[in-house]
């Protein structure tokens, strides 16, 4: 026992273990958990403080606060209810068209709108509306469908657009900040949306239909827009350069964090921008801001510390890695991150599995970034509720019983590891990815 509390990584792997152990069972608040973590791995003197407060230097953490900045702007101006009212207005036609619409303006606006909370908070009234208007009623199965087609197609497809996903921003975060991987826009996008997000979008769509039926009414006559504010155009105008420049980072080499904490800037000057200082510091959610940054420092901790690479090596002789066999090896990468879901939640999955990366790279011969990328299956398919905290959220504001969110959580698992993953293996092998 002695031999064992003098191990060089005992003290370090308790920190993070328990650290670990109190965002996946919520007993603190997650932004807690992250400020307790910093307190006590400095004092402890775990890693340098430029490792553990590593995170507050990370493109993710900037990227979370400018969606965030955003998301206050969009919705105060009212351009993102004058979107969706547009894009919903003629699609109550049939519950299939009714579900599709959400699923789809749940996922476009993730192009625009990298903030899942934001989007969530943004749609759920709006959907809410709509359903009144086509006569489904709170409480139905019919609503719960709707509600959950917020949650999931706001989550789970929007893993597929690297700024709009808060796991993806972790796991961009953590490759750059332990291998000096940099993640570009464009082949992500080409990487992922395919498969995770056209093939799962579509099966999404088919399963609330099937699990949670109804019949939409024709909806009576909306009255006339009002025009565009000034607000709005120019909004419409900042947000039209901010995804150019997104899309086109290729060509320009600046990253999408950067771009939207120019933005963000802009939305904030007096007299320029459109929020002021005491709709910032009510809109903004530093709660998140804070626990992004502690789950990216916890990421460079257990690089640093060389708790990751132990806890690879030990994986390693476990799980069936072998180069000879691509097909079980990329099963088994995926399985390890769903298994990491259960202990660490979406969020927390990609701080551990990235550190772990090289090691996995090494027993399957697989390219470093290809290991990477994997794990966007196993932690954007949650199997509980839980798992997912924007699922979690829309199913509050929805009041979504956990018995049906867990039924399309399950059902929607299984049709992606046994269909989706697959065709993911094969969308690898034809990128030469693998």
């Amino acid at each position: 026992m002695s031999l064992w509390l003098s191990h060089p990584l005992f003290l370090p792997s308790l920190v993070v273990g328990v650290t670990i152990l109190l965002w996946a069972t919520s007993l603190l608040p997650e932004f807690i958990t992250a400020l307790l973590f910093f307190a006590v791995a400095m004092i402890a003197k775990i890693a340098p403080p430029e490792v553990i407060f590593g995170g507050f230097a990370s493109s993710a953490f900037w990227l979370v606060f400018s969606g965030f900045v955003l998301g206050v702007a969009i919705r105060k101006t009212g351009l993102a209810d004058r979107a969706a009212r547009a894009l919903s207005s003629k699609l109550t036609d049939s519950w299939l068209m009714m579900v599709a619409s959400v699923v789809l303006l749940s996922y476009a606006l993730a192009f625009v709108m990298p903030s899942n909370m934001g989007r969530i908070a943004l749609l759920m009234p709006i959907v809410a509306a709509m359903a009144a208007r086509a006569g489904i009623q709170d409480g139905s199965r019919a609503w719960f469908g709707l509600a959950l087609a917020v949650g999931f197609g706001t989550f789970q497809l929007s893993a597929t657009i690297l700024p709009a996903n808060v796991p993806n921003l972790v796991m961009s975060g953590a490759a750059e900040g332990a291998y000096g991987l940099h993640l570009n826009y464009v082949p992500y996008l080409l990487l992922h949306t395919p498969v995770l997000g056209i093939l799962k979008g579509l099966i999404l769509i088919g399963l609330i239909c099937w699990l949670f039926p109804g019949r939409p009414q024709l909806p009576r006559e909306l009255a006339p827009s009002t025009p565009m504010s000034r607000d709005e155009k120019r909004l419409a105008r900042l947000l039209a350069v901010v995804l150019i420049l997104w899309v086109t980072e290729s060509w320009h080499g600046i990253g999408p964090a950067w771009v939207g904490l120019a933005a963000a800037c802009v939305t904030l000057l007096p007299r320029v921008g459109f929020i002021s200082g005491e709709e910032f510091a009510s809109g903004v959610n530093m709660r998140t801001c804070f626990y992004v940054g502690g789950i990216l420092g916890l990421a460079l901790t257990v690089t640093e510390t060389g708790i990751g690479g132990a806890v690879g090596d030990a994986l390693l002789h476990v799980m069936p890695l072998d180069p000879t066999q691509p097909f079980t090896s990329f099963l088994a990468l995926t399985g390890i991150t769903t298994a990491l879901n259960f202990i660490m939640t979406a969020n927390g999955v990609p701080a551990l599995y990235t550190t772990l990366a090289q090691s996995f790279s090494d027993a399957t011969g697989f390219p470093l970034l290809s290991v990477i990328m994997i794990q966007v299956a196993g932690y954007s398919t949650p199997l509980l509720p839980y798992q997912a905290s924007p699922i979690v959220v829309a199913m509050a504001l929805g009041k979504v019983p956990a018995r049906a969110g867990m039924l399309l959580c399950l059902a929607l698992a299984v049709v992606t590891y046994l269909l989706l993953v697959p065709l993911d293996y094969a969308w690898f092998k034809v990128l030469g990815r693998l």
